[in-house]
Order: C-alpha cells, then structure tokens, then sequence
C-alpha cells in the first residue's frame, strides 16, 4: 500500500459560530483525529493533501438553497486554524464537490506513486463520498475513516457510512476506523 491522506473541506468557514453551520461540533470533534493522522503519515514520508472549496460569489452551486462560504481570497477559505499542516503538504484548491473534479489531484497522486486514497473531512455524505467515488474511478483504492469525516448530523454520518460499510467493491472501498487503517499501514510496512 502507497497511501495519501486527503482533508476535504475543513476550512475556517465550517468552522465559524457566526454562520450557524450545523457541522461545526461535529468537524471540531474528528480535527484531532485529523491532526493525529496527518502527523503520522508526514513522519512516514506519506503525502497529505488538504483539500479545499474555493468558491466564487455568485457561483452556480449558490443558486440552490446553499448558502454562499468558502468564498476565494476570504478568511473562510481558509484551512482551519486548528489543523495541524506544514509548508510540505500539497494544498488543492477545488469549486465543485469531489477532490477530483476539475483539479489535477490524479497526477498528483500518480506523481507520488499512490495507490490508496484515505479520505476524511466533511461532509462525509456529500463531498467526502463524491470524492471516494471519483478515486475509485480514477483506479485507487479508496478508504474512509470514519472516525477522522463528519456531516451536520450523527444520524446522517452513520447512514452514508454503514450504506458503504458492505459494497461490492471491497477491499477496493472500505470504511474503516483511524485504528484500523494505522494497523493496516503498520502491517503492510511491516512486510516489505
């Protein structure tokens, strides 16, 4: 295994009282998950790539009942002050949901050798899973920690991840704990 971790979307924005988003206690609860995942995959040499909405105001996705955030150039899109990161890591801006999408993350990855996608962030349902899904069509294998990815309710967490949790793709596509993917990690190292 030659993983990545990805951090989707956990920028000041959702993270801010004054905007009344309903995923901010659940995106503070897993940053330090987060912050212990990235730390150890740097101390390996393996890649993270923060991933980040970048809007523009007026973008089409606002045309809908989603509130204009994570507007270019404002402190809202931002990385969460709280997440730990370092000059090393790769920062990927993106105006639409997946990772993937209308980015060059795939030659990112390529570049490193990746083979394994470990994806965390918010929201776990929305551009969390559509990212899984353009990784999975972009041939990596794909996990989820579901411990280190959050969406603006427990319940809405829980029902993505256990819809997943037994797919026909697996062990292409899992959904995992930080625990299981740091034993996983450990094994495979451990064997080469």
């Amino acid at each position: 295994m030659n993983p990545c971790i990805i951090v989707i979307d956990m920028l000041e924005d959702s993270f801010s009282e004054g905007h009344r988003n309903p995923v901010t206690p659940f995106a503070k609860a897993i940053v330090p998950n987060i912050n212990r995942l990235t730390d150890i995959a740097r101390s390996k040499n393996i890649p993270v790539i923060f991933s980040m909405d970048s809007f523009m105001r007026g973008d089409f996705i606002f045309k809908g009942k989603m509130r204009e955030h994570s507007i270019r150039g404002t402190k809202g899109a931002e990385l969460y002050h709280g997440l730990s990161h370092t000059e090393e890591d790769i920062y990927s801006y993106k105006r639409r949901f997946s990772t993937f999408f209308k980015t060059d993350v795939d030659q990112t990855l390529r570049l490193f050798g990746v083979d394994t996608v470990v994806l965390t962030g918010i929201n776990s349902h929305w551009c969390v899973l559509s990212s899984a899904f353009d990784a999975l069509s972009n041939d990596f294998r794909t996990y989820i920690l579901e411990d280190c990815s959050a969406s603006y309710s427990e319940e809405i967490h829980r029902a993505a991840m256990n819809m997943y949790r037994s797919n026909p793709l697996y062990p292409l596509f899992k959904i995992m704990t930080l625990e299981e993917f740091l034993k996983e990690l450990n094994e495979t190292q451990a064997a080469r």
